[in-house]
């Protein structure tokens, strides 16, 4: 076969070249004829690589946006069907469980706030604190604060044969000192529970030195004072409160009962000694060690 033979015979399969697209689908039941070939033609081997420009069917230009998921899968294409196709839906997030706030207590009024303050005060065997008092009551202690000095200021101002005032870092109800003797002859009449003049010196010098070890207590009184120091121990007016760095021993400070009894809120009401100390007490210091 001449050359110009052999590419009429490429231009003519070129013209007659179908993509496989535009084919129609064989039947599925009868199979499709084998071509028949062409025994006369001689076919090359190699395949074009590129159709004539006027032999190539034209095809519109498709954007990304024309595809659609949902159409049907074209002729000759596997068609996926079952659990494979279907596309697990999204589960909602699980909603956090809100906890509601607790409700605010109801705010007392005036005189059930007094009323309950006083009731509570009434009863308590020792000073007790404007926190504590704003807890059980469930009020702010500032507003309890207030209340304490304005029924503070009402007993005093209607002359009342008690008071109420801070003691020991908190607020409890006292006798008037005008008043002391009555209380003195109903309480002690006939009792011995007063402290011993040896007592009394030792408190006195634990309340002014403290924290203060045993060794000086007795330089200062000029007499041996371990018996009095553990009856002050007993009856809980004086404590120990840890040891001396130098010598190792203990050290004693009063208690809260101390200034319960005394009705002061802290050692620094103590009245001064000034007035109470003899002239040549620049001597006695000078002998003291």
């Amino acid at each position: 076969m001449s050359n110009e033979e052999t590419r009429n015979s490429l231009a003519d399969q070129a013209a007659a070249w179908v993509p496989p697209w535009q084919r129609p689908a064989p039947p599925r039941d009868t199979p499709a004829p084998p071509q028949e070939e062409d025994l006369g033609t001689e076919v090359p081997a190699e395949v074009p690589a590129e159709a004539p420009a006027e032999a190539r069917p034209a095809m519109p230009p498709v954007s990304e946006s024309a595809v659609d998921a949902d159409a049907p899968a074209a002729a000759g294409d596997a068609v996926v069907e079952g659990p494979a196709a279907r596309v697990p839906r999204r589960q909602p997030a699980s909603r956090r469980r809100v906890t509601a706030a607790p409700e605010p207590p109801p705010e007392l009024d005036e005189a059930e706030l007094r009323g309950a303050l006083e009731a509570i005060l009434l009863v308590v065997d020792e000073p007790v604190s404007e926190a504590t008092l704003a807890e059980v009551l469930e009020q702010p202690a500032a507003r309890v604060g207030a209340m304490l000095d304005q029924i503070a200021a009402g007993y005093t101002a209607s002359g009342h044969g008690f008071e109420l005032r801070r003691a020991a870092g908190g607020w409890r109800l006292y006798t008037r000192p005008e008043y002391a003797g009555y209380v003195e002859r109903f309480v002690l009449d006939g009792q011995s529970v007063r402290l011993t003049q040896a007592a009394l010196e030792t408190l006195a010098v634990v309340a002014y030195k403290q924290p203060v070890t045993r060794s000086r207590i007795s330089a200062i009184r000029g007499v041996n004072c371990d018996g009095v120091i553990r009856t002050l121990v007993t009856r809980g007016l004086v404590e120990e409160c840890g040891s001396e760095p130098e010598s190792g021993a203990f050290l004693y400070r009063t208690t809260t009962l101390f200034l319960e009894k005394l009705g002061l809120n802290s050692v620094d009401e103590l009245p001064p000694l000034a007035p109470f100390l003899p002239d040549d007490v620049e001597e006695l210091s000078d002998v003291t060690p």
